[in-house]
């Protein structure tokens, strides 16, 4: 029986193109991980697949069964329907122009290829408190030109958490 992780993911610029940040939370039984990044200039969607790739990078064995959370259509539709005929086509579109952010996808691409990733899209900057952090996260990152790395238990990360999202209002 494989491992089973929750992960959640977001990126973001300001403006796009510009600075940039990702952030990722990973939940495994009573602990949790989460990280974040920044890029002094990227784009919306370099940033998303980065917090992908970064999802994958933190897992420490290959055979995870990863429940991966995005915010970000162009991921998960890319992931899901595009990525086999981009494949196929040699990395070309459907109208036989070169797939943009091409290093990205065969990083993401490599990366999944080790584990089972169930794509999940989630509603951005809505209900879920997940992705609210990793917002938070992507934010922070670009604001501080630094990203984070902690890990601990459930309980200390949720009040990490709960201090981070009361702070954004």
């Amino acid at each position: 029986m494989s491992e089973r992780v929750i992960a959640y993911t977001d990126g973001g610029c300001v403006p796009n193109p510009g600075p940039g940040g990702w952030g990722v939370i990973l939940l495994f039984r009573e602990s949790a991980r989460f990280l974040s990044g920044y890029a002094s200039e990227s784009t919306n969607n370099k940033m998303e697949l980065t917090a992908a790739t970064s999802a994958l990078k933190a897992l420490t064995k290959d055979g995870v069964d990863l429940e991966l959370h995005t915010d970000s259509m162009y991921v998960k539709d890319g992931m899901q329907k595009w990525i086999h005929n981009w494949r196929a086509r040699n990395w070309k579109t459907a109208d036989k122009k070169p797939v943009k952010n091409r290093e990205y996808w065969e990083e993401l691409d490599r990366l999944t290829l080790k584990h089972h990733v169930d794509w999940n899209w989630v509603k951005g900057h809505d209900v879920s408190r997940y992705n609210n952090f990793v917002d938070w996260l992507a934010t922070d990152a670009i604001d501080n030109r630094k990203g984070r790395d902690q890990k601990g238990p459930i309980d200390k990360i949720e009040r990490f958490i709960d201090q981070a999202l009361k702070s954004k209002i």
